[in-house]
């Protein structure tokens, strides 16, 4: 597959713009070392910030012969990290496939949980699972008070991610002593900013370790995309030009260098080629590349391409930036 991205027609946006000002050429990948894999947008919940629009009646979902392409592009790459996303992506059949074979191939695993899931009668054997292939799990805990969490994500659900946290933990999970690494990710529910993350995650471990005995590695804080759930809420009360004027005048040219799309490449369901799980919501596939699917995957083309870019990645070069 050859990538030949041609910046001046496929850039021409407000972001790219804002790149040029600080930068001599549009945002360009630097290697792929992270295969991201979107498993499905099918989710046991509908959290009213969710990017990809993920709920229990979506039908998209990644089949064997899309994730055996995946592992023979982890294999003839020597690619170091699979990052698995989804919807839940533990409820594609293949998923435990996938974490198998890829921890065969020596990958650093992560999985991306909504925690919530462990709570299913078919999944109480998850955390093990988990444990037993070494997979880092990085799990979404809007923040540590459950009246927030349940407005956020529904009724029950803090209970639920809480049990599960403290499974994870028995196994050794969040701990100094073990190599089972458990991080969390907080983001607002509205249109304000996350707090400075280090401060946030030292109050996160003093409060679930005072109140539920419960311990984790790290915090990540999210800056929600204007796209997906969030974009429609925003457009509903009228605030979507008011946030978006938010995002562009918060962006610092530090958080360039950090932006995992430099590093990335996402993988949608159905096998096509992005540069983010937020662009595969948008059908941004990456830029000049034919076919642009898995089964072209050419490491050395889309090491060196440019990134696809819009108005909502802002989002992510926005304050202290989003993990």
């Amino acid at each position: 597959m050859n990538c030949r991205s041609n910046p001046a027609t496929s850039l021409n946006n407000g972001f790219n713009k804002t790149i040029l000002s600080v930068t001599s050429e549009p945002l360009r990948a630097l290697s792929v070392n992270t295969i991201q894999v979107n498993l499905g947008y099918r989710c046991n919940m509908a959290c009213i910030h969710c990017h990809v629009n993920a709920r229990p009646d979506r039908p998209e979902m990644m089949g064997r012969r899309i994730i055996d392409q995946v592992l023979a592009v982890l294999k003839e790459n020597n690619i170091e990290k699979l990052d698995i996303t989804g919807g839940a992506p533990e409820l594609n059949p293949s998923f435990r496939y996938l974490v198998k074979q890829a921890k065969v191939l020596r990958c650093h695993i992560m999985v991306r949980t909504n925690l919530t899931i462990f709570s299913f009668a078919e999944m109480d054997d998850l955390p093990q699972f988990l444990s037993d292939n070494m997979v880092e799990v990085i799990a979404s805990l809007p923040y540590y008070e459950e009246d927030y969490v349940d407005h956020v994500r529904g009724k029950g659900t803090f209970k639920k991610s809480i049990e599960a946290l403290r499974q994870l933990n028995d196994l050794g999970y969040g701990k100094d002593s073990t190599n089972l690494q458990l991080d969390l990710v907080f983001n607002p529910h509205d249109g304000s900013f996350p707090p400075s993350q280090s401060d946030l995650e030292e109050e996160y471990k003093k409060v679930l370790k005072t109140r539920y005995e419960i311990t984790f590695n790290r915090l990540f804080t999210i800056i929600n995309m204007p796209i997906g759930r969030f974009r429609e809420r925003l457009q509903k009360n009228n605030e979507l030009s008011l946030y978006m004027g938010k995002l562009q005048n918060s962006f610092k040219r530090e958080n360039i260098k950090n932006l995992m799309c430099k590093t990335l490449i996402n993988v949608g369901p159905d096998g096509r080629l992005y540069d983010c799980d937020f662009n595969q919501t948008l059908g941004l596939t990456v830029l000049g590349c034919n076919p642009g699917h898995i089964n072209g995957f050419d490491s050395n083309s889309l090491s060196k391409r440019f990134i696809a870019t819009g108005l909502h990645c802002f989002g992510c070069t926005a304050s202290q930036g989003s993990s």
